[in-house]
């Protein structure tokens, strides 16, 4: 019986198997070690507050709020935070309860290191906007309502020498937007932050949009190396990835859920509608009026359309509230919170209310103009925060010349049914209203702004093959704004919406 040759470990053919060998041993080191450092997120569970080993104030203020089961992106992240690890979570979707996911870690840990006023700065909380950034510090007020600790809220728009008062005199936890919070490090003199514990980041996604990338970095040069980190963000990106590595050395990365599955929030039931264009406010006013008893946002494209339905709707008696980036921030803040609390109404709103945003209990959302992509339609649905037993619904409102949209949509992964809406029982008010917008000079003006506006704004989007300016009917438009022809306007490089559409940066 003939042997069989042993194999030369020296030849250059067996070198290379070993070596082939090693590479992919390595490889699954690398890989596990990779697993080690990675949260399950097929986990779904979720675990009671009592579990968490809070200390008593913090969890006497979260039994306060009537919570007591964590969502999963708590029960994954504060354990964690807690333990003084490093921590970026991305798919932080809103609604997710991911406010508290950082709140509740940064107020434990100036618990646990006894911070008092003269210890200065112990957490930094920077918000991508100001609205984010009060709701933000409002839930951070609530949790230290059993706590010695003190906090504070620097925003652009507010007055700038009583925050300087302030945080001289000691803020533990500071909420901030990035340019206020980089003019106090490096203007206000006794501002103590060299004792800094934890920097967080939320809505780390939408700073970057925003174009405060260099305000960030700015910031991370002033503020002590020393300290824990965190980074939130509803998305991923080569971008963000490169902020991870500024903002922290080693982390642990808690993915929540699968990005290209663009899901708002469970249980919202969303679909959509096809109409003429020529019928679409008809088709608004009539959902509307027969919704007076439920809470409703409504979204359009540009500032103008906000005003111009606003003023329109309390002509005829239907009380409005309106949130768009011409208001003065106060006005702003006013409008956002009166409909958080109110228990019923209708917000009508551009995207500046689309990200960032928790509102509790809304019943409907309203896409009455096109956002510019699927990831804007998941962002505006995402604005809602649940309330108890409420069942949120949502609805895109499209023509018939727009229904390729919903190719991208279905390509996201975004699940939609289709809601009929015969137009014969479409309210028959468009005689009265163009009556109305005729006679009156104020709502003709208004009107003629927000035509213009929509032209603008429909010339301007991103998805030319399904959104053609030149295929629209104007004469059908002018319907829409209840023009019985269409008016003589003036485009302009002036308008709020080409100014919108260029600069996305927020004003903070």
């Amino acid at each position: 019986m003939a042997k069989t040759p042993k194999a030369n470990p020296n030849s250059s053919e067996n070198k290379m198997k070993i070596k082939q060998k090693r590479k992919r041993s390595n490889s699954q080191d690398e890989h596990q070690i990779e697993q080690a450092l990675e949260i399950d997120t097929n986990d779904k569970s979720q675990l009671s507050f009592e579990s968490l080993n809070l200390s008593q104030p913090t969890f006497k203020a979260i039994s306060d709020m009537e919570l007591t089961q964590t969502t999963r992106i708590q029960a994954k992240c504060i354990p964690l935070l807690v333990e003084g690890k490093n921590v970026v979570a991305a798919a932080a979707k809103a609604g997710s309860g991911k406010t508290l996911a950082f709140l509740v870690p940064a107020v434990e840990l100036l618990h646990k290191l006894n911070f008092a006023p003269r210890n200065g700065t112990g957490v930094i909380i920077i918000c991508p906007t100001r609205e984010l950034a009060i709701q933000t510090h409002a839930v951070a007020k609530e949790l230290l309502k059993y706590h010695s600790m003190t906090h504070g809220l620097v925003i652009g728009g507010a007055a700038r020498r009583g925050e300087a008062v302030r945080l001289v005199k000691g803020v533990n936890l500071l909420v901030a937007t990035p340019d206020r919070l980089l003019d106090h490090l490096q203007n206000t003199k006794g501002f103590i932050f060299k004792r800094l514990k934890c920097l967080m980041i939320d809505e780390a996604d939408r700073i970057l949009e925003a174009n405060f990338e260099e305000e960030i970095k700015q910031i991370i040069k002033i503020l002590p190396k020393e300290r824990q980190a965190a980074l939130f963000s509803a998305t991923q990106s080569k971008k963000l990835e490169d902020l991870a590595r500024l903002l922290l050395k080693d982390h642990i990365y808690v993915g929540l859920e699968d990005e290209k599955k663009m899901v708002a929030n469970e249980g919202l039931e969303q679909g959509y509608c096809v109409v003429r264009c020529a019928k679409r406010s008809l088709l608004l006013y009539s959902f509307l009026k027969r919704h007076l008893s439920q809470k409703v946002m409504v979204f359009f494209s540009s500032v103008d359309s906000v005003k111009f339905h606003s003023e329109l709707l309390k002509h005829i008696n239907v009380e409005c509230f309106d949130l768009h980036g011409q208001q003065k921030q106060q006005q702003q803040t006013t409008t956002f919170f009166d409909f958080c609390k109110a228990e019923k109404g209708i917000l009508l709103c551009t995207d500046v209310a689309a990200r960032g945003l928790d509102i509790p209990s809304v019943d409907w959302i309203i896409q009455y103009d096109p956002p510019d992509d699927p990831k804007e339609f998941v962002q505006r649905l995402g604005r809602t925060a649940p309330g108890k037993g409420s069942k949120e619904n949502a609805l895109l409102i499209l023509t018939p010349e727009e229904l390729p949209f919903l190719f991208y949509l279905k390509e996201a992964k975004v699940p939609l049914k289709e809601y009929e809406f015969p137009e014969k029982k479409l309210a028959n008010v468009q005689p009265q209203l163009e009556k109305l917008v005729a006679n009156n000079y104020h709502l003709n003006k208004s009107a003629k702004e927000a035509y213009r506006a929509y032209l603008l704004a429909y010339s301007l989007h991103p998805s030319k093959k399904i959104y053609n300016a030149r295929c629209l009917d104007q004469q059908a438009v002018a319907a829409s704004f209840f023009f019985s022809n269409p008016p003589k306007i003036r485009f302009s490089d002036s308008s709020s919406t080409v100014k919108s559409r260029k600069s996305k940066r927020s004003r903070n």
